[in-house]
């Protein structure tokens, strides 16, 4: 990769040397080679993703996730790596439905639904279940935040950035059935 692929500047960015629109572009770059086929997202390692969210301001990260086809995009990947995440070893017997709702109204609001079932984690677009034992509500920002190790569920939820619907318990020790990335 040369130093012009929008991933290779993704990964190598500090976004605190650039501006709210050059960490859009950078981002926006890298989405749609992405999405165009030339390039992967998954090129781009957790740890540099977490990194990138935990440099970044809250600005720059609400830009970002301003833009409808970018927060999806991102989000899409995120949840795509989801299931490479899971510890199976330590979720064997979980049996569960969880519903996200990213989103800071009902019009912009990212659905997505895991299902832990037989140490595995699924990921649907589409609910595909009736009932979900718990559903999560979560700005996009917190939500990146959270799935970068750059927040604490725990904490979100007290401040209440985090709403839980259905079993809290469960949804309290959620994370610790991934390996959330560290910057």
């Amino acid at each position: 990769m040369s130093q012009t692929d929008p991933i290779s500047a993704l990964a190598e960015a500090d976004p605190k040397k650039i501006g709210e629109e050059e960490f859009v572009a950078l981002l926006e770059a890298a989405s749609t080679q992405a999405s165009s086929g030339t390039a992967d997202l998954s090129a781009l390692r957790p740890e540099q993703f977490a990194k990138l969210i935990s440099r970044a301001s809250a600005k720059q990260v609400e830009a970002v996730m301003a833009r409808p086809e970018l927060r999806v995009q991102v989000l899409d990947e995120v949840f795509r790596r989801m299931s490479e995440h899971f510890k199976s070893d330590k979720a064997r017997s979980t049996e569960a439905v969880v519903r996200w709702r990213i989103g800071t109204d009902e019009q912009d609001t990212v659905r997505y639904e895991s299902v832990l079932s037989g140490g595995t984690c699924t990921v649907n677009k589409v609910p595909q279940h009736d009932d979900p034992r718990v559903t999560i509500m979560i700005t996009p920002v917190e939500f990146l935040k959270l799935v970068s190790g750059n927040a604490s569920a725990p904490v979100q939820f007290m401040s209440g950035k985090l709403k839980v619907a259905g079993d809290v318990g469960f949804a309290a020790g959620l994370t610790k059935l991934f390996q959330i990335p560290k910057a």
